[in-house]
Formats: structure tokens, C-alpha cells, sequence
């Protein structure tokens, strides 16, 4: 009881500040690319925190199982290196005993990132798609500010208005330049009003000039005009594109037979079940080389963990090229790394070793 309790105490804290520095680290790389989204005109700038919010969200399964495995990892190297370990093991304790311990205290964990993985992820990208798809389906007039000049959603046409305008539907010396792939042209207008006409909105434009320039042929054609309508853009939005793998829910997954969205569930799972992998992982690899630094464990953990993820990224495109079946990847994959780090286990819990193998037979 008492090993218990010490371990898990120092695990709780270990995780704590291993997950405060995680997400802040995240939450700033998240909130430059965000901000850098919002300039480019990807998202609204008013939706920058929101965006970043849910990008954050969508991520804390993995940051929540490389907290726990650092935690495990970095406890049991201070264990070993102030010789706890040693009077744990003099008291009757074995290596696989500590595994009890370690998987009460991950269960939390791993339930959590079992309700991130499948449930939160898909909400949170479906979220940041609608953020993005409501900003992009702006109307050209819902694009505009006075005094900027403003791309239309296909950043075919520029617009500007001057600062002092009349009101909402109405404004002040107007310059419009647009490009197709035959003409270029440059219209400008002393005013002009908003009508809505058979579901299309259009500028009316007043007292102004327009420049006609053929992109195939010389010259300009130059003509002025007392009112002239150009059509900015469709009274209702634009119907939403269909939803990616990433923002369907787990159950659509699991009864689709698409290889791109059992890819996506395959990732969700293994999330899950990378938990528990890492638990038995971070107690088999945990040892303490007296020559090298008190980084090097955690170095260790950080390595062993990016290649386990990598090994999840490639796994899922495989499944997405039926190069793999589902199955086949939570076999190959996470049973392999769970049987791995269980015979590591035993290796060390019983002490074996090539020598002491080779006497026995020896002896046998």
C-alpha cells in the first residue's frame, strides 16, 4: 500500500507538469499557425481563439498519452537513481508489481483519451470546418470594409470603397478590378447601391468609367457610364462541401467499409490503445545508465514515442490504400509493441540474460 501511494503520488505530479508545459507548448505553436491562417485569410479574425481552442482540443489525446508516458519514464529513472527501485526489490517487489500501480493510475488517462479520440476529435474538426466554411462563404459585399481594399472569395476581383459611406447597403467611390482568363478589367463609380434580383445581389453603380483591357489582343477599350450592374455575389450561401473522415463520428466509421474512413477509425483506436502501450513501455525501458545525464531517459521516451506515432501515421495510410486491413494494423502494430514491452519485461523482472541462459542449458 504504501509503494502505491508513494508511486502514484509522484506520477500525479510528474504528469501535471509534464501536461501544463505540453499544452502551453502546443496552445503557442497553435496560436502562430492560427494567427498565420487569419492573415492569409483562412478564418476569421474575431474566430482566432476559437480555432485555436478546438486545434487544442483535437490534440490533447496525444498530448495527454506522451504526459503520462514522460511521467512514468522520468519517475521511475528518479526511482532508480536515488536506489528506491533497489529497496523496493530487497522489500519483495518485482518489476512486473510496479505494473499494477502504474495502470491504476493510467486508467483515468486512458478513458479520457478514449472519449477525446472518439468522440471530442470529430466534434472539435467539425467545429473548425464550419469556423472555415462559414468565413469562406462570405459574399463579396460581406468581404468589404471601407477604406480596404478586399479579394472576392476567388481572389478574382478587388474591391475598394471609401471610409465615408452612406450606409450598409450603399457606398462612396467604388474601384472594382477584376481578372478572367480572357480580359482584365478596372471599374470605378462616384456611387453605389445593393439591389437583391432573382437571388443574385447586384452593385448598382453610378457616374463611372470602365477600363476593358483584352488579354488576347492590343489596346483598351475605354467607356463611361451613368449606371451599370455587376453582379457581387448570391443573396443565400453556398451549400457545405461533404464532410471529411476527420469530422465523421466513430459509429459512421466503424459501419463504413470506405478504406479512407476505417483509416480514420484505426487512428482513433490506436490512440486508445497506445495508452496502454506506453504504460508497459515506460516501465520496461525505464533504466539508468550512471554515465549518462539525467536527460537522456526522457530523450529516450520522446524518441520511442515519435516512432511509435510514425509507425500509427504510416499504418493508417496503408489502411487508406488497402495496402493493410484494419485488423491487420491493430495486430501487427499495437499487439506487436504490446508483446514487445511485456517480454522486455519479463526479460528483466527474471533477470535473464544470454550468459545465465547459456549456463543453464550448459548445466541442463
Amino acid at each position: 500500500m504504501l509503494f502505491d501511494s508513494s508511486i502514484r503520488k509522484e506520477l500525479a505530479r510528474s504528469f501535471g507538469a509534464t501536461l501544463i508545459v505540453l499544452v502551453t507548448v502546443v496552445m503557442t505553436i497553435m496560436l502562430v499557425r492560427t494567427l498565420g491562417l487569419a492573415s492569409r485569410g483562412g478564418v476569421a479574425p474575431a474566430d482566432v481563439l476559437l480555432v485555436m481552442g478546438f486545434t487544442v482540443l483535437g490534440h490533447l489525446p496525444t498530448i495527454l498519452s506522451l504526459s503520462l508516458f514522460v511521467a512514468i519514464v522520468s519517475t521511475l529513472a528518479r526511482m532508480y537513481r536515488d536506489s528506491e527501485m533497489v529497496i523496493w526489490f530487497g522489500a519483495g517487489r518485482g518489476l512486473l508489481q510496479v505494473l499494477a500501480p502504474l495502470l491504476r493510475f493510467a486508467w483515468p488517462v486512458m478513458l479520457a483519451v478514449g472519449a477525446l479520440a472518439l468522440v471530442v476529435w470529430p466534434w472539435a474538426n467539425q467545429q473548425i470546418d464550419e469556423l472555415k466554411t462559414r468565413y469562406e462563404q462570405r459574399s463579396d459585399v460581406d468581404r468589404i470594409a471601407p477604406g480596404e481594399f478586399q479579394e472576392t472569395a476567388g481572389g478574382t476581383r478587388v474591391f475598394f470603397i471609401d471610409k465615408d459611406t452612406p450606409g450598409a447597403n450603399a457606398a462612396s467611390k467604388i474601384f472594382i478590378a477584376s481578372t478572367t482568363p480572357e480580359r482584365e478589367t478596372v471599374t470605378s463609380a462616384q456611387s453605389a447601391r445593393l439591389k437583391v434580383q432573382d437571388g443574385q445581389r447586384i452593385a448598382i453603380l453610378n457616374n463611372g468609367e470602365r477600363v476593358e483591357m483584352m488579354l488576347d489582343k492590343p489596346g483598351l477599350r475605354v467607356s463611361e457610364f451613368v449606371e451599370y450592374g455587376t453582379q457581387v455575389g448570391n443573396a443565400q450561401g453556398a451549400t457545405p462541401g461533404a464532410p471529411s473522415a476527420k469530422t465523421t463520428a466513430s459509429w459512421q466509421l466503424a459501419t463504413s467499409g470506405a478504406p479512407a474512413l476505417l483509416a480514420e477509425l484505426g487512428w482513433r483506436l490506436g490512440l486508445v490503445f497506445a495508452v496502454l502501450n506506453l504504460v508497459v513501455l515506460g516501465l520496461a525501458l525505464a533504466v539508468v545508465q550512471p554515465r549518462a545525464g539525467r536527460s537522456a531517459g526522457v530523450m529516450a521516451a520522446l524518441f520511442a514515442f515519435m516512432a511509435y506515432y510514425n509507425l500509427m501515421n504510416v499504418g493508417q495510410r496503408w489502411v487508406e490504400a488497402e495496402r493493410l486491413s484494419l485488423p491487420a494494423l491493430m495486430l501487427a502494430l499495437h499487439g506487436s509493441v504490446l508483446a514487445l514491452g511485456l517480454a522486455i519485461l519479463l526479460v528483466r523482472h527474471n533477470h535473464w540474460s544470454w550468459r545465465s541462459l547459456l549456463a543453464a542449458r550448459r548445466t541442463a
